[in-house]
């Protein structure tokens, strides 16, 4: 099954742009995915082919009309009606790698770029099955480049694109945890050894070497996922204290 992507945006030349190097461009070619940027300018209805205006109440910048994004993912809605929009905007729910498995576990994706001060809020009270992203507590100059970001994480999952099915089991996010570090040779680099235990040959205790250092991490430089992961642990002991009472 082909991944279809829709790409709405002022810039398709963007695209597939990274996309079209690597592990993606090689799946491009070979079919493992399609990708269709769409000129958003192309459903606008003056002769300048307008797409924004003037903030209402007055402020710095432009906002997308509506009414020009509204017909453009009408059109892609059209094409291809299975797909799930996203929007990508800093406003949005940010992203998770689960939701990123699930996409790319489903026929594809149409991707909203926005631009300069952003949407017109009333495109998405207009059309609420619009799904609004983020992709980080960051602006960028246009939701282009969140896009890539949000193909490449998808297209990387799609089979045959890493090579093993299991490539990506262990990396960060996938456990609720940030991922162990990694080594390679030389042993001794500038006096910097790699831990014994990874070349000790036992697998047992290098699995629970690499949990301990994945759970250390991610305390330390990510509390709010560690939070999650915790209270992930305790819930299941719970349930089965519960169910032991019943």
């Amino acid at each position: 099954m082909t991944f279809h992507a829709q790409i709405l945006t002022l810039y398709p030349e963007m695209f597939p742009g990274p996309l079209g190097i690597s592990l993606a461009g090689r799946a491009l070619e070979e079919g493992k995915w399609s990708c269709a940027p769409l000129q958003i300018r192309d459903f606008a209805t003056d002769k300048h082919r307008t797409v924004d205006d003037t903030p209402a109440g007055g402020g710095a910048g432009m906002v997308l009309r509506a009414d020009i994004l509204a017909a453009s993912v009408d059109n892609a809605s059209a094409a291809q009606p299975e797909l799930p929009i996203l929007a990508m905007t800093p406003r949005g729910t940010p992203i998770t790698q689960s939701r990123i498995r699930a996409l790319a576990a489903g026929s594809g994706v149409t991707v909203l770029c926005g631009r300069f001060e952003g949407f017109d809020e009333r495109l998405f009270d207009a059309r609420p099955e619009i799904e609004q992203v983020s992709m980080g507590d960051i602006i960028l100059s246009g939701g282009e480049i969140g896009a890539l970001m949000l193909l490449d994480a998808c297209i990387r999952l799609l089979p045959g694109v890493m090579g093993g099915a299991s490539s990506g089991d262990e990396e960060s996010f996938e456990q609720g945890l940030l991922e162990y570090p990694h080594y390679t040779r030389p042993n001794d680099w500038e006096g910097h050894m790699i831990p014994e235990v990874l070349r000790s040959g036992d697998h047992a205790k290098i699995a629970a070497w690499r949990k301990h250092q994945a759970e250390e991490i991610t305390r330390l430089r990510r509390p709010d996922l560690w939070g999650r992961y915790k209270d992930a642990r305790v819930q299941p002991a719970s349930d089965v204290r519960q169910k032991n009472k019943d």
